[in-house]
């Protein structure tokens, strides 16, 4: 269920964090091939509220990975379960799932995003701004959304997200030669084409966050008290030292 965070558990603040749910989970209407995932979401908010959310002059919604994508869907709905003197803020770790072009010219994750979709019935529970002009699909990446989040939202993610490498840009689905199995393990291994393929995601990622706008304890401090907007970007690999040793087992 939801966890009271470490630093938000301060009386008046709350900190709610939907990692109990994946995000279709959370947007799925009432019906058993959905888990009924739109309830849950709904009962375990009124839950926060009964042991005293209610209460709260600050409250966080926070999510890491389909988590975080929860979090970029409902960050308006959460705002909307408090008046408007509360602070209401949301908080997105490595949910930025993108619409890309896989190593093979498919859509590999927009095809999984598909099938989510469609079996749990997410469509009525998307952002309206968004379905009235792309299809629910669309509508279900981040991309598409953060640009109508009303509520103030934090997004941290990695530009080289390793899962979405794995998983989305270079699967072995997309890879039945196997070209692409050293780097997508040792980014280290890349030839200098997959690089420039990786630094094309990259710029699908900055793209992606161009409307937002330091280190990260002053970055978070700025977005949290409200003093500016705030869009921190490292520089391309190989200068960002962060994932020179992210090496993954085959």
């Amino acid at each position: 269920m939801g966890q009271v965070g470490p630093k938000m558990a301060q009386p008046g603040r709350f900190s709610a964090c939907p990692s109990w749910l994946d995000a279709g989970g959370h947007s799925g209407p009432d019906t058993a091939r959905s888990g009924r995932g739109q309830r849950i979401w709904k009962a375990a908010v009124e839950d926060l509220m009964a042991k005293g959310m209610h209460h709260a002059h600050q409250a966080l919604l926070s999510g890491c990975s389909a988590g975080g994508l929860a979090s970029i869907l409902h960050c308006d709905e959460f705002r909307s379960f408090f008046p408007r003197n509360i602070r209401v803020k949301c908080l997105s770790d490595a949910g930025l799932f993108l619409d890309s072009v896989d190593v093979s010219g498919g859509r590999t994750l927009r095809s999984l995003y598909s099938g989510v979709v469609g079996l749990q019935g997410v469509e009525s529970h998307l952002p309206r701004i968004c379905t009235n002009h792309l299809d629910p699909t669309s509508c279900f990446f981040p991309q598409n959304i953060i640009g109508h989040v009303k509520t103030p939202l934090f997004i941290l993610n990695a530009a080289y997200d390793s899962w979405q490498i794995q998983s989305s840009l270079a699967p072995p689905s997309a890879d039945p030669a196997g070209y692409w199995h050293n780097c997508r393990l040792n980014h280290a291994k890349c030839t200098p084409s997959q690089i420039n393929f990786l630094q094309g995601f990259r710029n699908q990622v900055l793209n992606a966050v161009k409307g937002f706008s330091m280190a990260i304890a002053i970055a978070v401090g700025d977005w949290y008290f409200d003093r500016t907007g705030v869009k921190v970007i490292d520089c391309p690999y190989p200068c960002d030292k962060t994932c020179h040793n992210l090496v993954f087992r085959a």
